[in-house]
């Protein structure tokens, strides 16, 4: 009986997946131009989230620099439009600046398959760095956290500072065409839609492969006890390194998707708040759980557009006030909502009340339970 309850939600939960996907896919059919562009891009944010779940939610570890990763694939893919754009020319901001040619750190991205390699080569690489010197150093807690910003400080610094190279303050912008395609045509922002639907489920599927596999349960061991896990002859520090940088080469992936529906990336949109606000995208979906994070992702931004539009002058009240409500009475998020455990849906405790309704034996356990002991 309970290998039937459990076989018989598992074909629940695939069934809400297909019906999940049935309708990503559906939608240019429902939404218009704009509302499509929208969603989108927050779809781009969910795949971000995914790759934040993974080394916070399942490994432990809080990263408040994603926002870098998730930019540099964003720059990768608008240096290639830039250059598709000036027809060989030189950009117009590098011209503006006295640049005579196209520096050599530019070239590359001439092309449209090297820009896309580069968009998740170099966020992987750089997470790859960082994690190989603090992981093998066991820098933990607080201050890889306090790294990953510093980080941040940098690279923004960085690209506003090299005007030249990077168009400052201003970004990458002024393109409008991918392999020839008008970005502005409705049938290209409905093929990128597409890509960007299909990409979100290829990387969810990696993601629920590899936190189901056995390298996901020691990430989850780490989580939970990394001395434990040392001790039982596991180094957390290459798990550490592994997961940190398929992290990070998914950011990149939705960097890229990012600014084929914006048209635009500066430095701050690398900057620490928009990194805090991934980690928000997934406290509030639910920490731990893919589903979760993805769903987060997509609410809260929704929630920040139709705030921003209905009250322009009291929108960040409203979502302050719906990240408190969720922080203290959803603790593990809106996927907590549908957790279920032993075959039945677990409610979160302001729902279900404080206890389960079953009386207490004179000893202390519930009527029909085993004493242990």
């Amino acid at each position: 009986m309970r290998l039937a309850r459990i076989t018989g939600n598992r074909w629940w939960i695939l069934g809400a997946y297909a019906v999940t996907a049935t309708a990503l896919f559906c939608a240019p059919l429902v939404f218009s131009d704009f509302r499509l562009n929208l969603l989108a891009k927050f779809l781009a944010f969910a795949i971000v989230a995914l790759g934040l779940d993974l080394i916070w939610g399942y490994t432990g570890i809080l990263s408040l620099g994603h926002g870098i990763f998730f930019g540099l694939g964003a720059y990768a893919m608008a240096m290639y439009l830039k250059l598709e754009a000036s027809g060989g020319k030189l950009p117009d901001f590098m011209g503006w600046s006295g640049l005579k040619e196209l520096p050599l750190f530019w070239q590359p991205f001439e092309h449209f398959g090297m820009a896309v390699a580069l968009g998740v080569l170099i966020p992987a690489l750089l997470a790859l760095g960082l994690g190989y010197f603090t992981f093998r150093n066991r820098i933990r807690g607080v201050y890889f956290t306090i790294l990953t910003q510093a980080l941040v400080i940098i690279t923004t610094t960085l690209l506003v500072g090299q005007q030249a190279f990077t168009g400052g303050t201003n970004g990458v912008t002024g393109y409008s065409t991918l392999l020839g395609y008008s970005l502005a045509a409705p049938e290209t922002k409905r093929a990128l839609y597409w890509v960007t639907a299909a990409a979100l489920i290829g990387i969810f599927i990696l993601c629920r492969y590899l936190t189901g596999s056995r390298f996901g349960k020691v990430l989850r061991a780490i989580r939970d006890g990394e001395n434990r896990v040392r001790f039982i002859g596991y180094n957390p520090a290459v798990y550490q390194m592994v997961i940190f940088t398929v992290s990070a080469a998914i950011a990149g992936i939705a960097g890229m998707l990012f600014v084929l529906h914006v048209g635009i990336i500066s430095p701050s949109m690398l900057g620490i708040v928009p990194s805090i606000e991934m980690v928000l995208w997934v406290a509030i979906g639910g920490r731990g759980t893919l589903i979760g994070a993805a769903l987060g992702a997509v609410l809260m931004n929704w929630a920040k557009s139709e705030f921003s539009t209905a009250y322009p002058d009291g929108w960040l009240f409203f979502m302050g006030a719906m990240f408190v409500i969720v922080v203290v009475f959803m603790p593990k998020g809106v996927a907590g909502l549908f957790q279920w455990k032993g075959g039945k849906r677990k409610w979160p405790v302001w729902i279900r009340g404080s206890g389960s309704g079953r009386k207490l034996k004179p000893g202390g356990e519930k009527e029909g339970s085993v004493p242990q002991g």
